[in-house]
């Protein structure tokens, strides 16, 4: 299918966003687009320093040529880089509540959540010009921002028309190309642990939105030599698979279908706020790359187990009560996210009779798990190769964690959602420590890759 074809298709299936212009040269069209989007309304172009010199005069000149009525453009400092902060939303939403314009970002990842977390609260849908093929959150709900010093993500409306110029992107920063190619091969292992959760009977696959992420996603990934020398064709795919992320999870109205345990890992360190103090802080999809290979070690450890063999009697005999859990967990965070992290937790818990039809449901269908996910999956050395190709991080080290940091995040991520993943099932079946000491002994995996140099 065309990718024009499979767009269409996106944005039938989509909650929010309505028009895309997406490929080379589009910018011309974003004035059409807005007009096309709300018409009859004034328009605020907003961006950074940084994205305005990327194309704000371009799209200011097509928004001109459309005769859209535009208030002055509201443009923050582009140094120090634009935190996602929620005193940067107070500062945005103060500058649209001036106004009855409709904002249009001119962003890809910080600037555009502020954007449209701002125009959520003001009850007032919004636009986006991306320029960086940097994460999958230009086209998704939500907005991950930080309060108080730690990131969630906050509920919010997608753009209701997108444009998406792959020239333009391909002009970005090389390292914000390689964090949207970190953010975006998550969607593997990703996609294993939606696998497993079906076959459990815990969340089933919606097959057009699996589809939306899966289809263009070994393709988008394929190429990380040209993507990180800025090569525009190359770009597309990558380009593409993230935006076909983010329409995915507005048409799922959940994040399942782009997130799985990967991602749990940055989002633990992003909450214990780790790189925020550098410049520019530590990005999100250089995270979740070092959360893919993590979880990717692990899956491949999870697979060469024999499940159907494990004695459901004495694992629901010996299972940790619910205060017993709530323990662990608090004793695993620090205080500022322990009841957060809790309150994830005791949302997936199962005991007694509940936990014993889990085991039971594990023994039978290891086999179709095991079948399914091995095709799904690649392993942790091929994860580090296309992360370190595209100029990636491609060990903890790297972004600051060290061995013993990453261990204890195997456990730390279980916790901080109620999403089943691969973390869950080895938890379910008491195996979780085994498979962490396994992955850090001399034979295992990290205990193979110490060296960030010779991995």
């Amino acid at each position: 299918m065309a990718i024009d074809d499979r767009i269409q298709q996106a944005l039938a299936y989509a909650d929010t966003t309505k028009h895309i212009a997406f490929g080379h040269h589009v910018t011309g069209q974003a004035g059409a687009l807005f007009a096309q989007s709300f018409p009859g309304k004034r328009a605020i172009l907003v961006a950074d320093t940084n994205t305005w010199n990327a194309c704000g005069p371009d799209v200011q000149a097509s928004f001109e040529a459309a005769g859209i009525s535009m208030d002055n453009p509201y443009i923050f400092p582009g140094s120090p880089t634009l935190y996602a902060s929620y005193e940067n939303v107070d500062i945005l939403r103060g500058i649209l509540r001036a106004t009855d314009a409709i904002c249009c970002s001119i962003a890809a990842g910080t600037l555009n959540d502020l954007a449209k977390l701002a125009s959520y609260e003001l009850e007032r849908p919004y636009m986006n010009v991306c320029t960086a093929a940097s994460v999958d959150g230009f086209a998704a709900f939500g907005a991950s921002i930080a309060k108080d010093g730690f990131k969630i993500t906050r509920t919010c409306d997608a753009p209701v028309a997108l444009v998406a110029d792959v020239d333009v992107m391909a002009q970005a920063p090389q390292r914000l190309t390689a964090t949207g190619y970190g953010d975006l091969i998550e969607k593997i292992p990703a996609g294993a642990d939606w696998i497993l959760s079906e076959e459990l009977g815990i969340e089933a696959i919606d097959t057009r939105v699996w589809e939306l992420v899966q289809g263009p996603l070994r393709q988008a990934l394929a190429n990380p030599d040209a993507i990180a020398s800025g090569d525009p064709d190359a770009l597309v795919g990558l380009a593409e698979g993230n935006l076909m992320s983010g329409l995915a999870m507005q048409a799922y109205q959940s994040s399942r279908p782009a997130s799985g345990a990967g991602h749990q890992f940055s989002h633990t360190w992003e909450m214990e706020g780790h790189g925020l103090d550098e410049e520019p802080p530590l990005s999100h999809g250089f995270k979740v790359g070092i959360g893919t290979i993590a979880s990717c070690a692990l899956w491949e450890y999870a697979l060469s187990l024999d499940l159907t063999t494990i004695d459901i009697d004495a694992l629901v005999a010996t299972a940790p009560t619910r205060a017993q859990v709530e323990e662990q967990v608090r004793a695993l965070h620090i205080p500022a996210i322990q009841d957060a992290a809790v309150s994830q937790t005791m949302d997936k818990f199962v005991d007694g009779e509940a936990l014993r039809e889990r085991l039971e449901r594990i023994v039978a269908r290891w086999p179709n798990i095991v079948e399914r996910c091995q095709a799904q999956l690649i392993s942790p050395e091929e994860v580090m190769a296309a992360l370190r190709a595209v100029g990636a991080p491609s060990h903890p080290i790297m972004i600051g964690i060290d061995l013993a940091r990453l261990k204890q995040t195997y456990f730390q991520a279980y916790s901080i959602r109620s999403r089943y993943t691969i973390l869950d099932l080895l938890n379910n079946v008491q195996y979780l420590g085994n498979a962490v000491d396994a992955l850090f002994g001399p034979d295992g995996f990290w205990g193979r890759h110490l060296d960030p140099l010779a991995s």
